[in-house]
Protein backbone atom coordinates (compact mmCIF):
# COMPACT_ATOMS: atom_id res chain seq x y z
CA UNK A 1 0.00 0.00 0.00
CA UNK A 2 2.87 2.09 0.85
CA UNK A 3 4.50 1.69 -2.61
CA UNK A 4 0.62 2.59 -4.03
CA UNK A 5 0.27 5.38 -2.40
CA UNK A 6 4.14 6.69 -3.33
CA UNK A 7 3.14 6.26 -6.91
CA UNK A 8 -0.43 7.70 -6.58
CA UNK A 9 1.44 10.89 -5.11
CA UNK A 10 3.92 11.25 -7.91
CA UNK A 11 0.89 11.86 -10.25
CA UNK A 12 0.45 15.48 -8.53
CA UNK A 13 3.78 16.54 -9.48
CA UNK A 14 3.49 18.99 -12.18
CA UNK A 15 5.56 17.83 -14.84
CA UNK A 16 6.21 14.65 -13.74
CA UNK A 17 5.34 11.94 -17.13
CA UNK A 18 5.48 7.99 -17.05
CA UNK A 19 8.51 8.04 -19.00
CA UNK A 20 10.39 10.11 -16.23
CA UNK A 21 8.50 8.51 -13.52
CA UNK A 22 10.02 4.94 -14.71
CA UNK A 23 13.30 6.84 -15.17
CA UNK A 24 12.91 7.96 -11.15
CA UNK A 25 11.39 4.46 -10.02
CA UNK A 26 14.69 2.81 -11.71
CA UNK A 27 16.96 4.78 -10.51
CA UNK A 28 16.18 5.18 -7.34
CA UNK A 29 14.50 1.58 -6.79
CA UNK A 30 10.89 2.54 -5.81
CA UNK A 31 8.23 5.09 -5.62
CA UNK A 32 8.99 5.72 -2.45
CA UNK A 33 12.43 6.26 -2.59
CA UNK A 34 12.15 8.66 -5.21
CA UNK A 35 9.71 10.81 -2.90
CA UNK A 36 12.39 10.36 0.25
CA UNK A 37 15.40 11.26 -2.13
CA UNK A 38 16.78 14.29 -1.58
CA UNK A 39 17.55 17.11 -4.16
CA UNK A 40 21.02 16.30 -4.87
CA UNK A 41 19.80 12.20 -5.74
CA UNK A 42 17.29 13.50 -7.55
CA UNK A 43 19.46 15.85 -9.75
CA UNK A 44 21.33 12.99 -11.13
CA UNK A 45 18.77 11.45 -12.83
CA UNK A 46 18.00 12.31 -16.67
CA UNK A 47 15.93 15.14 -17.42
CA UNK A 48 15.36 16.30 -13.69
CA UNK A 49 15.74 19.87 -13.50
CA UNK A 50 14.95 22.11 -10.61
CA UNK A 51 11.46 23.03 -11.40
CA UNK A 52 10.36 18.98 -11.40
CA UNK A 53 13.12 18.24 -7.82
CA UNK A 54 10.59 21.23 -6.28
CA UNK A 55 7.40 19.70 -7.77
CA UNK A 56 8.31 16.10 -6.21
CA UNK A 57 8.90 17.47 -3.18
CA UNK A 58 5.31 19.31 -3.28
CA UNK A 59 3.73 16.08 -4.02
CA UNK A 60 4.61 14.78 -0.23
CA UNK A 61 2.01 16.80 0.84
CA UNK A 62 -1.00 16.38 -0.89
CA UNK A 63 -3.60 13.97 0.18
CA UNK A 64 -4.26 13.04 -3.29
CA UNK A 65 -3.15 9.56 -2.52
CA UNK A 66 -5.36 8.50 -0.24
CA UNK A 67 -8.76 10.27 -1.31
CA UNK A 68 -8.28 8.01 -4.57
CA UNK A 69 -7.82 4.97 -2.90
CA UNK A 70 -10.93 5.06 -1.20
CA UNK A 71 -12.64 6.49 -4.07
CA UNK A 72 -11.87 3.33 -5.88
CA UNK A 73 -12.37 1.10 -2.56
CA UNK A 74 -15.73 2.37 -3.07
CA UNK A 75 -16.58 1.35 -6.64
CA UNK A 76 -14.32 -1.60 -6.43
CA UNK A 77 -11.52 0.07 -8.74
CA UNK A 78 -8.19 -2.01 -8.59
CA UNK A 79 -5.12 0.24 -8.85
CA UNK A 80 -1.71 -1.60 -9.91
CA UNK A 81 1.25 0.15 -9.75
CA UNK A 82 4.49 -0.09 -11.97
CA UNK A 83 6.21 -2.30 -9.73
CA UNK A 84 3.33 -4.47 -8.69
CA UNK A 85 3.30 -8.08 -9.77
CA UNK A 86 0.15 -7.87 -11.45
CA UNK A 87 0.89 -4.75 -13.61
CA UNK A 88 0.96 -6.48 -17.48
CA UNK A 89 4.81 -7.28 -18.38
CA UNK A 90 4.33 -6.00 -22.13
CA UNK A 91 3.18 -2.92 -21.18
CA UNK A 92 5.71 -2.43 -18.32
CA UNK A 93 7.97 -2.65 -21.52
CA UNK A 94 7.05 0.22 -23.49
CA UNK A 95 8.88 3.68 -23.78
CA UNK A 96 6.59 5.59 -21.08
CA UNK A 97 4.56 3.39 -18.92
CA UNK A 98 1.78 4.33 -17.08
CA UNK A 99 2.81 4.49 -13.31
CA UNK A 100 -0.66 3.23 -12.16
CA UNK A 101 -3.46 1.07 -14.40
CA UNK A 102 -6.90 1.90 -12.90
CA UNK A 103 -8.77 -1.07 -13.61
CA UNK A 104 -12.44 -2.23 -13.39
CA UNK A 105 -13.26 -5.40 -13.66
CA UNK A 106 -11.47 -8.58 -14.07
CA UNK A 107 -8.03 -8.09 -15.62
CA UNK A 108 -7.31 -10.71 -18.22
CA UNK A 109 -4.16 -12.53 -18.10
CA UNK A 110 -1.24 -11.33 -20.39
CA UNK A 111 1.88 -13.28 -19.54
CA UNK A 112 4.85 -12.29 -20.61
CA UNK A 113 6.33 -9.38 -23.04
CA UNK A 114 4.98 -10.98 -26.42
CA UNK A 115 0.84 -11.73 -24.97
CA UNK A 116 -1.45 -14.04 -26.28
CA UNK A 117 -3.54 -10.66 -27.56
CA UNK A 118 -4.59 -8.57 -29.90
CA UNK A 119 -5.56 -4.23 -30.55
CA UNK A 120 -8.29 -3.84 -32.95
CA UNK A 121 -8.89 -0.41 -33.88
CA UNK A 122 -10.37 1.58 -36.73
CA UNK A 123 -12.96 4.41 -37.73
CA UNK A 124 -15.91 5.39 -35.86
CA UNK A 125 -18.02 5.57 -38.93
CA UNK A 126 -17.58 1.96 -39.93
CA UNK A 127 -19.11 0.32 -43.12
CA UNK A 128 -21.70 -2.41 -42.07
CA UNK A 129 -19.32 -4.65 -43.71
CA UNK A 130 -15.92 -3.37 -41.35
CA UNK A 131 -18.38 -4.10 -38.36
CA UNK A 132 -19.62 -7.17 -39.19
CA UNK A 133 -16.22 -8.42 -40.33
CA UNK A 134 -14.66 -6.61 -37.15
CA UNK A 135 -17.07 -8.92 -34.92
CA UNK A 136 -16.23 -11.87 -36.27
CA UNK A 137 -12.44 -11.55 -35.97
CA UNK A 138 -12.64 -10.53 -32.57
CA UNK A 139 -15.26 -13.68 -31.95
CA UNK A 140 -13.07 -16.01 -33.60
CA UNK A 141 -10.08 -14.95 -31.69
CA UNK A 142 -11.34 -14.83 -28.20
CA UNK A 143 -12.44 -18.30 -28.94
CA UNK A 144 -9.17 -18.97 -29.44
CA UNK A 145 -7.93 -17.42 -26.06
CA UNK A 146 -6.66 -14.43 -27.56
CA UNK A 147 -7.38 -11.04 -25.46
CA UNK A 148 -8.69 -8.10 -27.61
CA UNK A 149 -7.72 -5.02 -26.82
CA UNK A 150 -9.60 -1.84 -28.02
CA UNK A 151 -10.88 1.52 -26.88
CA UNK A 152 -14.39 1.59 -26.35
CA UNK A 153 -15.23 4.33 -29.02
CA UNK A 154 -18.27 3.95 -31.54
CA UNK A 155 -17.70 2.01 -34.52
CA UNK A 156 -14.93 -0.74 -34.85
CA UNK A 157 -13.97 -0.58 -31.07
CA UNK A 158 -17.40 -1.41 -30.11
CA UNK A 159 -17.69 -4.31 -32.67
CA UNK A 160 -14.66 -5.57 -31.33
CA UNK A 161 -15.10 -5.39 -27.89
CA UNK A 162 -18.76 -6.77 -28.76
CA UNK A 163 -17.35 -9.69 -30.87
CA UNK A 164 -14.74 -10.58 -28.20
CA UNK A 165 -17.51 -10.29 -25.42
CA UNK A 166 -19.50 -13.38 -27.42
CA UNK A 167 -16.72 -15.58 -26.37
CA UNK A 168 -14.10 -14.67 -24.33
CA UNK A 169 -12.11 -11.55 -22.88
CA UNK A 170 -11.32 -7.77 -23.97
CA UNK A 171 -9.54 -5.05 -22.61
CA UNK A 172 -10.86 -1.48 -22.97
CA UNK A 173 -8.77 1.14 -22.68
CA UNK A 174 -10.48 4.50 -21.72
CA UNK A 175 -9.82 8.41 -22.32
CA UNK A 176 -10.96 9.20 -19.03
CA UNK A 177 -11.10 7.62 -15.30
CA UNK A 178 -12.75 4.45 -15.67
CA UNK A 179 -15.97 5.44 -13.82
CA UNK A 180 -16.58 8.03 -16.58
CA UNK A 181 -17.85 5.89 -19.78
CA UNK A 182 -17.42 7.77 -23.23
CA UNK A 183 -19.53 7.79 -25.43
CA UNK A 184 -22.68 7.26 -23.60
CA UNK A 185 -23.92 5.69 -25.66
CA UNK A 186 -21.29 2.01 -24.70
CA UNK A 187 -22.31 2.37 -20.84
CA UNK A 188 -24.24 -0.99 -21.25
CA UNK A 189 -21.40 -2.16 -23.23
CA UNK A 190 -19.06 -1.32 -20.27
CA UNK A 191 -20.83 -2.61 -17.96
CA UNK A 192 -21.07 -6.41 -19.33
CA UNK A 193 -17.09 -5.80 -19.43
CA UNK A 194 -16.71 -4.99 -16.17
CA UNK A 195 -19.08 -7.30 -14.56
CA UNK A 196 -18.08 -10.11 -16.81
CA UNK A 197 -14.49 -11.56 -16.69
CA UNK A 198 -12.80 -8.86 -19.02
CA UNK A 199 -11.95 -4.84 -17.83
CA UNK A 200 -11.69 -1.43 -18.23
CA UNK A 201 -8.58 -0.01 -17.41
CA UNK A 202 -7.11 3.64 -17.53
CA UNK A 203 -3.98 5.42 -16.64
CA UNK A 204 -6.35 9.02 -15.51
CA UNK A 205 -8.03 9.51 -11.88
CA UNK A 206 -11.36 8.99 -11.43
CA UNK A 207 -13.49 11.44 -12.34
CA UNK A 208 -11.10 12.65 -15.02
CA UNK A 209 -12.93 14.03 -18.38
CA UNK A 210 -11.96 12.05 -21.90
CA UNK A 211 -10.58 15.56 -23.12
CA UNK A 212 -8.81 15.22 -26.29
CA UNK A 213 -5.23 15.27 -25.87
CA UNK A 214 -5.97 11.98 -23.66
CA UNK A 215 -6.37 9.63 -26.65
CA UNK A 216 -3.16 9.35 -27.77
CA UNK A 217 -2.15 8.09 -24.82
CA UNK A 218 -4.81 5.39 -24.78
CA UNK A 219 -3.39 4.31 -28.10
CA UNK A 220 -0.31 3.77 -26.87
CA UNK A 221 -1.52 1.65 -23.58
CA UNK A 222 -3.51 -0.39 -26.40
CA UNK A 223 -0.48 -1.13 -27.93
CA UNK A 224 1.37 -1.85 -24.98
CA UNK A 225 -1.42 -4.70 -24.12
CA UNK A 226 -1.34 -6.16 -27.31
CA UNK A 227 1.27 -8.43 -29.47
CA UNK A 228 -0.21 -6.81 -32.88
CA UNK A 229 -2.58 -4.14 -34.05
CA UNK A 230 -5.13 -4.54 -36.47
CA UNK A 231 -6.47 -2.24 -38.42
CA UNK A 232 -9.79 -2.17 -39.92
CA UNK A 233 -11.39 0.89 -41.75
CA UNK A 234 -9.08 3.92 -41.35
CA UNK A 235 -8.52 7.03 -43.04
CA UNK A 236 -5.25 8.72 -43.84
CA UNK A 237 -5.84 11.22 -40.91
CA UNK A 238 -7.16 8.00 -39.21
CA UNK A 239 -6.80 8.91 -35.21
CA UNK A 240 -6.38 4.67 -35.06
CA UNK A 241 -3.26 5.18 -37.26
CA UNK A 242 -1.43 7.17 -34.45
CA UNK A 243 -1.92 3.59 -32.54
CA UNK A 244 0.02 1.99 -35.55
CA UNK A 245 3.23 4.27 -35.19
CA UNK A 246 3.13 3.48 -31.53
CA UNK A 247 3.41 -0.37 -32.61
CA UNK A 248 6.16 0.26 -34.88
CA UNK A 249 8.20 2.06 -32.63
CA UNK A 250 7.82 -0.56 -30.25
CA UNK A 251 8.38 -3.50 -32.53
CA UNK A 252 4.65 -4.89 -32.71
CA UNK A 253 3.25 -6.20 -35.67
CA UNK A 254 0.67 -4.54 -37.77
CA UNK A 255 -2.13 -5.98 -39.61
CA UNK A 256 -4.67 -3.91 -42.08
CA UNK A 257 -7.80 -5.10 -43.46
CA UNK A 258 -8.18 -4.08 -46.66
CA UNK A 259 -11.39 -2.25 -47.89
CA UNK A 260 -12.90 -1.29 -51.12
CA UNK A 261 -11.05 0.31 -53.57
CA UNK A 262 -11.58 4.08 -53.65
CA UNK A 263 -13.42 4.09 -50.29
CA UNK A 264 -12.01 7.46 -48.07
CA UNK A 265 -12.69 5.39 -44.57
CA UNK A 266 -10.01 2.41 -46.12
CA UNK A 267 -7.02 4.56 -47.59
CA UNK A 268 -5.05 4.63 -44.40
CA UNK A 269 -5.75 0.88 -44.25
CA UNK A 270 -4.15 0.47 -47.83
CA UNK A 271 -1.50 2.66 -47.07
CA UNK A 272 -0.28 0.34 -44.20
CA UNK A 273 -0.50 -2.64 -46.83
CA UNK A 274 1.11 -0.94 -49.20
CA UNK A 275 4.11 -0.37 -46.61
CA UNK A 276 4.12 -3.72 -45.11
CA UNK A 277 1.41 -4.71 -43.18
CA UNK A 278 0.25 -7.85 -43.11
CA UNK A 279 -3.28 -8.15 -44.69
CA UNK A 280 -6.03 -9.99 -43.10
CA UNK A 281 -8.91 -11.21 -44.59
CA UNK A 282 -9.63 -14.27 -41.71
CA UNK A 283 -8.48 -14.89 -38.14
CA UNK A 284 -6.05 -17.49 -39.39
CA UNK A 285 -3.83 -14.73 -40.81
CA UNK A 286 -2.78 -13.46 -37.42
CA UNK A 287 -3.04 -17.15 -35.55
CA UNK A 288 -1.07 -18.13 -38.19
CA UNK A 289 1.16 -15.05 -38.12
CA UNK A 290 2.51 -16.18 -34.42
CA UNK A 291 2.16 -19.33 -34.31
CA UNK A 292 -0.80 -19.62 -31.92
CA UNK A 293 -2.54 -23.04 -31.78
CA UNK A 294 -5.91 -22.68 -32.78
CA UNK A 295 -8.10 -23.93 -29.85
CA UNK A 296 -9.84 -27.05 -30.49
CA UNK A 297 -13.46 -27.22 -30.60
CA UNK A 298 -15.36 -29.46 -28.24
CA UNK A 299 -16.26 -32.84 -30.11
CA UNK A 300 -17.97 -35.82 -28.57
CA UNK A 301 -15.54 -37.80 -27.08
CA UNK A 302 -14.81 -41.27 -29.16
CA UNK A 303 -15.39 -44.85 -27.78
CA UNK A 304 -11.69 -45.43 -26.92
CA UNK A 305 -9.93 -48.10 -25.01
CA UNK A 306 -8.07 -47.94 -21.98
CA UNK A 307 -4.76 -47.52 -23.97
CA UNK A 308 -5.70 -45.03 -26.37
CA UNK A 309 -7.15 -43.06 -23.45
CA UNK A 310 -3.36 -43.12 -21.72
CA UNK A 311 -2.20 -41.55 -24.84
CA UNK A 312 -4.73 -39.06 -25.16
CA UNK A 313 -4.11 -37.57 -21.53
CA UNK A 314 -0.38 -37.22 -22.21
CA UNK A 315 -1.38 -34.74 -24.87
CA UNK A 316 -3.78 -33.20 -23.32
CA UNK A 317 -1.69 -31.48 -20.81
CA UNK A 318 0.88 -30.08 -23.36
CA UNK A 319 -0.07 -27.73 -25.94
CA UNK A 320 1.66 -29.05 -28.75
CA UNK A 321 3.06 -32.89 -27.75
CA UNK A 322 6.11 -34.57 -29.34
CA UNK A 323 5.86 -38.05 -30.43
CA UNK A 324 8.88 -39.00 -28.47
CA UNK A 325 7.66 -36.90 -25.76
CA UNK A 326 4.72 -38.66 -25.29
CA UNK A 327 6.57 -42.35 -25.72
CA UNK A 328 9.10 -41.19 -23.23
CA UNK A 329 6.20 -40.50 -20.87
CA UNK A 330 4.72 -43.58 -21.70
CA UNK A 331 7.69 -45.55 -21.16
CA UNK A 332 7.67 -46.58 -24.85
CA UNK A 333 8.81 -46.45 -28.36
CA UNK A 334 7.72 -44.26 -30.67
CA UNK A 335 7.35 -46.40 -33.25
CA UNK A 336 5.02 -48.49 -31.55
CA UNK A 337 2.87 -45.65 -30.91
CA UNK A 338 2.33 -44.93 -34.53
CA UNK A 339 -0.33 -47.43 -35.06
CA UNK A 340 -2.29 -45.71 -32.26
CA UNK A 341 -1.59 -42.40 -33.01
CA UNK A 342 -3.25 -43.21 -36.24
CA UNK A 343 -6.44 -44.77 -34.65
CA UNK A 344 -7.11 -41.82 -32.74
CA UNK A 345 -6.59 -39.81 -35.89
CA UNK A 346 -9.02 -41.75 -37.50
CA UNK A 347 -11.58 -41.28 -34.11
CA UNK A 348 -10.64 -37.77 -34.51
CA UNK A 349 -9.33 -37.48 -30.93
CA UNK A 350 -6.47 -35.95 -31.72
CA UNK A 351 -4.23 -33.82 -34.40
CA UNK A 352 -1.07 -34.48 -36.17
CA UNK A 353 0.57 -31.48 -36.80
CA UNK A 354 3.86 -30.83 -38.26
CA UNK A 355 7.73 -31.68 -37.16
CA UNK A 356 5.68 -34.65 -35.64
CA UNK A 357 3.82 -32.78 -33.06
CA UNK A 358 0.35 -33.50 -32.37
CA UNK A 359 -2.49 -31.42 -30.82
CA UNK A 360 -5.25 -33.30 -28.77
CA UNK A 361 -8.88 -32.64 -29.86
CA UNK A 362 -11.05 -33.63 -26.96
CA UNK A 363 -10.97 -33.49 -23.15
CA UNK A 364 -11.20 -36.77 -21.06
Amino acid sequence: MDELLAFLSLKTAKGLGPRKTKLLVEALGSATAVLNADEQALAKVESVGPSLIKAIQEAKQSDFALKEVERAGKIGVRLIHFLDDAYPPSLKAIYDPPSVLYVRGNLPKLEGTTPRSIGMVGTRNASDFAISFTRHLAESLAANKVVINSGLALGIDTAAHTGALNSGQTIAVLGSGVDVIYPSQNRNLARQIYEGESALISEYPLGARPIATNFPGRNRIINGLSRGIVVIEAGEKSGALITTEYALQEGRQVFAVPGRPGDLRSSGSHKLLKQGAVLVDSPEDILEEFNWSAVPKKMPTPDLNERELEIVKVIQHQEEAMLDTIAAKLGESASSLLPLMTMLELKGAIKALANGRYLCLISV
